[in-house]
């Protein structure tokens, strides 16, 4: 008679038809009661995907762990148990903070989203080189103007003083400064539509 390994086991062997049983038991309870299992994650965890996580991670678990079935329940009662806790330790794992979609809106009265609220308002790169060259066209332009226009348009309209402060440092009435201020910005125009 040959003598067999004593790790291997005869399929006669009542441990053995008892695992068969066990996991011919687990299929069936798992085909029979898998969307049971989801929506019992999803009503904790509240998101399809972390549902679909925990019930995987509860039945690979399961399955690992099918010898420390004793049968003392139900296949399916003992699978929802270990359901429910994955679907919990997934809550325990996530961050305190909810998370919330940049493009999700913030209010059902208004049209703007999260991202709107959060975008940079500074000028892009590409926003400032194209101000930096139309200011030195700009300037390029206020260089053409005869001395009296330039003078008027860089005090009011370039250094931001009131007409009757123009007038002063001019030397000049109100509406003068006034008329070289409008002539000057017609005559810029001009210039840069030329450009």
């Amino acid at each position: 008679m040959e003598a067999r390994p004593s790790h291997v086991r005869d399929e006669h062997d009542p441990t053995v038809q008892i695992r068969v049983q066990t996991i011919g038991e687990f299929q069936d309870a798992i085909s029979r009661n898998l969307s049971i299992f989801y929506k019992r994650a999803y009503h904790y965890v509240g998101d399809p995907h972390d549902a679909e996580d925990a019930v995987q991670d509860a039945l690979l678990s399961a399955y690992k762990h099918l010898d420390q079935f004793k049968g003392a329940a139900q296949m399916t009662t003992w699978l929802t148990s270990i359901v429910t806790n994955s679907a919990l330790t997934q809550l325990r794992r996530r961050a305190r903070r909810p998370n919330v979609s940049l493009d999700e809106r913030l209010d059902d009265e208004q049209d703007y989203c999260l991202a709107d609220a959060l975008a940079d308002l500074r000028p892009s790169p590409e926003g400032e080189c194209i101000r930096s060259e139309m200011h030195d066209h700009l300037m390029q332009s206020v260089m053409e103007l005869s001395p009296s226009l330039r003078r008027a348009v860089q005090l009011c309209d370039l250094g931001g003083l009131k007409t009757i402060e123009a007038a002063k440092i001019l030397g000049v009435a109100q509406g003068t400064v006034k008329a070289q201020v409008s002539r000057a910005r017609t005559k810029l125009k001009q210039l840069m539509r030329e450009e």
